[in-house]
């Protein structure tokens, strides 16, 4: 059977790297295998969701090209399906009612703290069959097994087992009517027809509990893929400062989806020495036994030099829609374009970069770099006059005619072409650096070219 996987987010924030990385690893599973890969919203929490958190999650997806089959679930929209099955627990005398207040609750733990016991609620309801007390609204609370052990087989860390002892019987319905996490997330992960659930190993310690869950409710249990959070390189735990901000904060830095899902799909699984991945290839190569079973480490390195790799891919016109959003109006003529951006793809690690880079280009120095000024040779207004004087100079567009007339124009006016080509990139773009002299010349036109060399004559 074609497996189900999910991806369930709580929309208290917005989708972090770490997130994404789940949702690829789920989303390659089943794409791989033909089967579905499903999305739920986790907004139980009422008075901590935002709803433009839930929104963000969804655009993150559209943004990076994961899509997800049939509608969302949200679990705030399922409460009465959640009461039904707590109800059904109680009338099989797997769940109950347990009047115990929270001062109670909390005396008991202070009382096994201080005799060396690990805290833990002590069943006194388990069995009750008096008078309620007053005043208390009752929490639900399932009936865990009370011998043995629950295990399961997570195929990323082995077999893991936790014995009952260990446990005690757990509430599933608060005092409010709420319901809490791991009843909800097992009851929608049975009626969605998960078979394959793969997550973060912060869950890996509710695995049990959900297994007790499913086992009460008779429902099938899916297999667990618990996989190691992504650490900062120094091997803690990773923060903002370090990557772990919003999925779509990346597409304001100029990064590209494509980028994006390549870097994450090699934090935590690889297929022999490859680096570069298409969606495609990661769906045909995924595999969820090679996935690791320890930590990855952000590199940020690594991420920049595949998002220039995915830069350097992207066709221009592809390319110059997506620079609109950094505040780039394409260029009329396709022929400037291509050599400017031939020459920017080479340069930029992000779009922000490319951006800020053609539009200094393209604008007119506003200064000159005064120690590059100093070092030009006494003769360079002269020079640069005389060049304005060819009228060979106006007529060219191709960037090797103009190396090789820009050589013949040294030769023949005994100029060493290393002193006449820095003076040209200071009148031109104000500063050392950046793309090629000649490339400028082609991109900016022939006009513009004439008068920032006369500015800069001017500006002696």
């Amino acid at each position: 059977m074609p497996p189900v996987t999910r991806f369930a987010p709580s929309p208290t924030g917005y989708l972090h790297i770490g997130g994404l990385r789940t949702a690829l690893f789920n989303y390659l599973y089943a794409r791989k295998h033909n089967g579905k890969f499903l999305m739920r919203i986790e907004d139980t929490d009422l008075l901590r969701n935002s709803k433009d958190a839930a929104k963000a999650i969804v655009e993150s997806f559209k943004w990076v090209g994961l899509e997800y089959d049939g509608e969302i679930i949200y679990q705030s929209q399922r409460f009465d399906i959640y009461k039904q099955y707590a109800q059904s627990l109680i009338q099989n005398g797997k769940a109950y009612y347990c009047y115990m207040s929270k001062e109670e609750l909390e005396a008991l733990r202070e009382s096994q703290r201080a005799s060396g016991q690990t805290p833990k609620y002590d069943n006194r309801y388990r069995d009750f069959t008096g008078e309620p007390p007053s005043g208390i609204q009752p929490v639900i609370r399932i009936k865990a097994p009370l011998e043995g052990e629950i295990s399961f087989v997570d195929g990323v860390k082995g077999k893991i087992s936790v014995q009952a002892k260990e446990l005690d019987d757990f509430i599933i319905m608060r005092s409010d009517g709420s319901p809490t996490y791991n009843f909800v997330v097992t009851i929608d992960d049975a009626l969605m027809g998960v078979t394959d659930v793969i997550r973060g190993d912060d869950h890996t310690s509710n695995t049990p509990k959900q297994i007790i869950i499913y086992n009460a409710l008779g429902f099938d249990i899916p297999r667990f893929y618990h996989i190691p959070m992504i650490l900062n390189p120094e091997g803690k735990k990773l923060s903002k400062r370090d990557g772990a901000m919003g999925v779509m904060d990346y597409k304001l830095m100029g990064y590209l989806p494509e980028a994006i899902l390549n870097f994450l799909v090699r934090l935590g699984w690889s297929h022999e020495d490859k680096e570069i991945f298409s969606l495609q290839e990661m769906i045909e190569l995924f595999d969820c036994n090679a996935l690791n079973s320890s930590p990855s480490r952000y590199n940020q390195e690594k991420f920049l030099w595949l998002n220039q790799h995915y830069i350097q891919q992207y066709p221009n016109d592809k390319l110059e829609v997506l620079l609109q959003d950094f505040g780039i109006t394409p260029l009329k003529d396709k022929h400037k374009r291509d050599i400017l951006f031939a020459a920017l793809k080479d340069r930029s690690k992000t779009l922000v970069e490319f951006a800020s880079q053609q539009k200094e280009i393209l604008s007119r120095p506003q200064s000159y770099d005064e120690k590059m000024r100093a070092k030009l040779d006494t003769n360079t207004i002269i020079w640069l006059q005389n060049l304005l004087q060819q009228s060979r100079f106006y007529e060219i567009e191709d960037v090797k005619a103009m190396e090789e007339f820009l050589h013949n124009f040294a030769e023949s006016h005994d100029i060493k072409i290393g002193k006449l080509m820095p003076a040209l990139r200071l009148a031109l773009l104000g500063k050392g650096g950046g793309i090629g002299v000649c490339e400028a010349i082609i991109i900016i036109g022939a006009d513009e070219t004439k008068q920032r060399i006369e500015c800069f004559i001017d500006a002696r």
